[in-house]
């Protein structure tokens, strides 16, 4: 078992959004790794080529004033709209700003009581203030309690020394590729978003709790206390992960929705001029050469709140889809992975 075993603690725990492939980073840098503004501008660029080429190759053309115009129309309709969703994004973020006076005592006494969990468990007299220094607290107090916990094996059976040795391995690897991306990372910033939803703690968290279960009877009272701790700690960091993560997509989403109502006034005034430009009844106002190319500048334009959508959207569903889970499940998953294959009523 020991062996089984210590290959699948190195492997069994998800590097969510890991690739190996140039293609893999692409897409991991496109959907969530990126500037958002840089990757929104990328599609811009894109979208610009495309129309270019067909209008090269002749697939498209804009000399039919009418087509043209039922192009700016919609652009102007969808522009509108996506303001208003905007507004539904603002209004739901304001709603959770506002409180009672009790609800807000409430919230705040549970912060309180978090932070001194954490100052309490790191052993430090007050928690950090700023959030990405709770973090790497939480992940060095994890790594800590995980070498202790090795080291209060020592003297045990030798299947319970290879076992307890290959997770702490793991513990000690995966938590020293988080703190250096935290040491370098800002809050607000999405590099410590990523490290701290790409740190498997559901993984470490359910072994622990597997390993404490299955050898209760054999653990020295160290032992045990060192498992006890280091579940305490994962726990911690899961509380952590999942308020840095729902404060970071506040900001994330209230940055999208300034930013859309930056875009949103020059794509409808780019949409009205594209109307305004073949509004005259003797042809467009400008020369046919150069026609093709205003308009197909005017349309990228136009097409900007939409890109921001985009990209935002994609990041966001995708930090919430991998985070999905509170505690020890692993939805990434199936069903018949994993070291421990228990039956009902095994214990008895």
């Amino acid at each position: 078992m020991s062996a089984e075993t210590d290959e699948t603690f190195e492997s069994y725990g998800a590097d969510v959004g890991a690739g190996s492939g140039p293609l893999s980073r692409f897409r991991e840098w496109f959907v969530v790794e990126g500037n958002r503004v840089v990757v929104a501008a990328l599609l811009a660029a894109v979208v610009l080529a495309l129309l270019l080429a067909l209008r090269w190759t002749g697939i498209i053309a804009f000399v039919e004033p009418n087509s043209v115009t039922r192009v700016a129309s919609g652009m102007i309709a969808g522009t509108f709209s996506l303001v208003t969703l905007v507004v539904s994004v603002n209004q739901l973020i304001l709603s959770q700003e506002f409180s009672a006076a009790g609800k807000a005592r409430e919230r705040l006494q549970g912060v309180v009581e978090f932070r001194r969990d954490v100052a309490d468990d790191a052993a430090v007299p007050a928690t950090p203030a700023a959030p990405t220094r709770v973090l790497e607290l939480l992940v060095e107090s994890i790594r800590n309690d995980a070498a202790a916990l090795g080291d209060a094996v020592a003297d045990h059976d030798e299947a319970i020394r290879e076992t307890v040795a290959g997770y702490t391995n793991d513990v000690h690897q995966r938590t020293e590729d988080i703190e250096q991306v935290l040491e370098h990372a800002e809050f607000g910033s999405f590099s410590a978003v990523s490290a701290a939803i790409n740190y498997n703690e559901a993984w470490h968290l359910y072994a622990a709790t597997h390993l404490q279960n299955e050898y209760a009877d054999s653990l020295s009272p160290a032992a045990a206390e060192s498992l006890e701790d280091l579940i305490e700690s994962l726990k911690l960091f899961n509380v952590a992960r999942e308020q840095f993560k729902t404060t970071y997509l506040q900001r994330e989403l209230t940055r999208f929705s300034q930013l859309t109502i930056y875009a949103g006034v020059p794509s409808i005034l780019a949409a009205i001029l594209i109307g305004l430009l073949y509004a005259d009844f003797t042809g467009p106002s400008i020369s046919t050469a150069v026609m093709p190319y205003v308009v197909i500048g005017l349309i990228t334009v136009g097409l900007s709140p939409l890109f921001l959508l985009v990209v935002y959207i994609l990041r966001t569903a995708t930090v919430t889809r991998r985070t999905a889970s509170v505690g020890p499940m692993i939805p990434q998953k199936d069903p018949d992975e994993g070291p421990f294959d228990v039956s009902y009523g095994e214990d008895s």
